[in-house]
């Protein structure tokens, strides 16, 4: 990852996380995602790996935490004062960890839910609904059925593709494997890289399954304690935890 190359899609530059005004999360966290990569933020449960993409999607004021120094800038701009919505507006989506569907939904209509930020004609619409089960066919044939009662990877792969209606730039995806059988981690993964290499999205992602995460990243980085303890490329990180 050449940061003198190309400035960086994402810089997260020194942030520092606090909540309820007293509960130091994030000490100095700092990261890069270039234009087109898949990073992954490693770590223990508790390590700060959702909190560091809560910072950056805006999502901390809800859990009554605050970025309270550092700066977060994305395609040169500063947006950690953005609200969430603007955010979206500018090409970043965060899928949550649990895989939050709207249960009382069908697929389909959870689905269309990630364009309600974009005012695009119906058949627009359409079209990108037909791309997402293009990517994800087992929602095609589960689209009329209610969200609530479908498989965890199914509401997984809803709750990723609801993000793709809203033509991200990047997602920000928190513990994707959470939950789930091998077989269908695998096909997640798969499906990232997929829309990584196909339709351009870059990807940063929070995940505790290690070595799953580092065969499908370019680079990464490892938080302890609410800090990067170590970063370097996919695969020399894999070397080191093998």
């Amino acid at each position: 990852m050449d940061g003198a190359a190309a400035k960086p899609l994402l810089d997260v530059n020194g942030i520092e996380v606090i909540y309820n005004h007293v509960i130091l999360v994030l000490k100095g966290v700092s990261l890069q995602v270039p234009e087109g990569g898949i990073v992954a933020l490693l770590g223990a449960n508790g390590a700060g790996k959702s909190t560091t993409l809560k910072a950056v999607s805006n999502l901390l004021k809800s859990e009554r935490g605050e970025v309270t120094k550092g700066q977060v800038e994305f395609r040169g701009e500063r947006v950690d004062k953005l609200t969430p919505a603007d955010l979206v507006k500018r090409g970043v989506v965060q899928v949550m960890e649990g895989r939050h569907c709207f249960g009382h939904l069908t697929v389909e209509e959870n689905l269309l839910t990630g364009a309600y930020t974009r005012n695009v004609p119906r058949a627009q619409v359409k079209e990108d609904l037909e791309r997402v089960y293009a990517f994800f066919p087992r929602l095609k044939t589960r689209r009329l059925s209610q969200a609530g009662y479908t498989s965890g990877g199914e509401q997984q792969m809803t709750a990723i593709g609801r993000a793709l209606m809203a033509k991200p730039r990047m997602i920000l995806l928190d513990e994707p494997s959470m939950g789930l059988a091998p077989q269908i981690v695998e096909e997640i993964f798969g499906i990232v890289r997929n829309l990584n290499a196909k339709e351009g999205v870059s990807f940063l992602l929070a995940e505790q399954n290690t070595m799953v995460a580092l065969r499908f990243a370019d680079f990464g980085y490892i938080l302890e304690n609410g800090r990067v303890v170590m970063e370097g490329s996919a695969q020399g990180l894999a070397r080191t935890r093998t």
